[in-house]
């Protein structure tokens, strides 16, 4: 399976497979096992963060799972309230000491935090932990284009990835396109939406049914021609393969339309606006 995903390539030259495996949640020997289920499904790459705890759980897998460390792409995320430029350092040398690995492939500010004012200086420490080998690619989570301009501007670094909330309900056209114009990646998390009764949709389902296809494969096919980077997580074996297996059919250009059609304004599943939310 994982030899059917399709490559993208970041800003820096590293490559990425079209969907990855979120991991909010799967902390401890469960957390583990359905880790090692996803790689062994063919996910080779698994998105984590400081702030999920399971950095460990994640490390776990990786050493358990049968797939060479150089084939994994691992992400980690630096929390809001260790932004400081020496906390940010730390922090990405602790992530890695938990998870037990010698780089991440991909570490990311989790938010901007804007009222803190420090997402500059957190920027700058990614940059620099790239430069020493810790990380190979460094972006950000929840940014908005003001966020990106100001790192740009400040530092001369591009982010090669966003991670930002993105599903039919709220799907963040405008954002999508300042990083296609920026050479940004867009990663999709929450992509099938959580507590927003998307897998209940008439419209979703109505194309599901035209495709014999599931409702999630649908949503999942949806962010891909996008050109987004979904983020499915589940710990069932055959959901993880079915969240997979979307490579093997198209969406029509009505049907995209359709379902990008659902998005509103306030589609934010819980709010969590990057110009106010803090995460700490």
């Amino acid at each position: 399976m994982a030899n059917q995903i399709p490559e993208i390539t970041l800003n820096d030259g590293l490559t990425l497979p079209a969907v990855g495996f979120g991991t909010y949640k799967l902390n401890g020997a469960a957390g583990v096992n359905a880790l090692v289920s996803a790689i062994d499904t063919g996910y080779r790459l698994i998105d984590s963060a400081f702030n999920y705890e399971n950095e460990g759980a994640v490390g776990e897998a990786v050493r358990r799972s049968s797939v060479p460390r150089e084939q994994l792409r691992i992400t980690s995320k630096l929390p809001g309230r260790h932004h400081t430029y020496r906390e940010a350092l730390t922090t990405i040398q602790e992530s890695l000491f938990r998870a037990g690995l010698d780089y991440f492939d991909l570490y990311l500010i989790h938010w901007p935090n804007p009222s803190k004012d420090l997402y500059v200086e957190a920027w700058q420490a990614l940059v620099d932990a790239k430069k020493w080998g810790l990380i190979r690619s460094i972006g950000v989570s929840n940014f908005l284009p003001e966020h990106l301009e100001r790192i740009i501007q400040e530092t001369g670094v591009t982010p090669s990835i966003n991670q930002v909330e993105l599903h039919p309900y709220f799907a963040q056209e405008e954002q999508r396109a300042w990083h296609k114009e920026h050479g940004i990646v867009t990663e999709s998390w929450s992509p099938l939406g959580r507590a927003n009764r998307l897998l209940e949709d008439g419209t979703i389902t109505k194309i599901a049914k035209a495709h014999q296809k599931s409702v999630p494969q649908i949503i999942l096919r949806w962010h891909i021609q996008l050109g987004a980077l979904p983020l499915p997580k589940s710990s069932s074996p055959q959901r993880q393969l079915d969240n997979l297996s979307v490579f093997d059919f198209t969406l029509s250009d009505e049907e995209m339309q359709a379902i990008s059609g659902l998005s509103r304004p306030d589609g934010r599943t819980f709010g969590q606006d990057p110009a106010t939310y803090e995460e700490f």
